[in-house]
């Protein structure tokens, strides 16, 4: 189904384009896009979705991708470490959630919230701190490829405290919360 006739004109000006810019890419004359934004004429079915689907393609070609925010340098723990390192690696860095590998593969999570809840289970905090992570971690973060646009990623953050972004298998960062506050203070 296609959007409303009158979200071209909003479209097009979000992107920056003027009516001509729009008209050349879509084949048809300026005119014809000035008398479409203003009502006066029905375009065909066709010339509608061409329209569209150019708005489209441009505006997934403007959006923020996970490559153009993440963190290249992930900082992590084994699950063979002890949960005193990970905390104290959590407290070092200042992050409050860390990825948990097994090798190069991610197979779980460390976070504030990890440490909470163990303690709030009666957890004597000095015996916690001798148990490996793998005894305590949590899930794994999602992972998604580096190309997952950022409505997808600030959807997935409001549910994990980090997503990782992969490539061919491959690790190559992580975003949080807080990238995503970055993005939006700079914008």
């Amino acid at each position: 189904m296609l959007p409303k006739i009158e979200e071209i004109e909003r479209r097009r000006k979000s992107l920056g384009l003027g009516q001509k810019q729009l008209a050349k890419m879509v084949d048809v004359s300026q005119s014809m896009i000035a008398k479409i934004e203003t009502g006066r004429i029905n375009p065909s079915y066709i010339k509608t979705k061409a329209i569209f689907d150019l708005l489209e393609s441009l505006e997934r070609k403007r959006e923020i991708k996970a490559k153009d925010i993440h963190h290249g340098k992930v900082v992590g723990v084994q699950r063979d470490d002890l949960f005193s390192i990970a905390t104290d690696k959590m407290h070092e860095t200042g992050y409050s959630q860390l990825p948990v590998f097994d090798n190069h593969q991610v197979v779980g999570s460390i976070s504030e919230r990890t440490v909470l809840d163990q303690i709030i289970k009666g957890k004597d905090p000095s015996q916690l701190s001798k148990l490996k992570v793998e005894e305590v971690m949590d899930e794994a973060f999602p992972n998604v490829d580096k190309e997952t646009p950022i409505t997808v990623l600030s959807t997935l953050l409001q549910y994990n405290p980090a997503v990782m972004i992969g490539h061919k298998g491959k690790i190559i960062g992580i975003i949080t919360k807080a990238d995503l506050l970055k993005v939006v203070s700079s914008s």
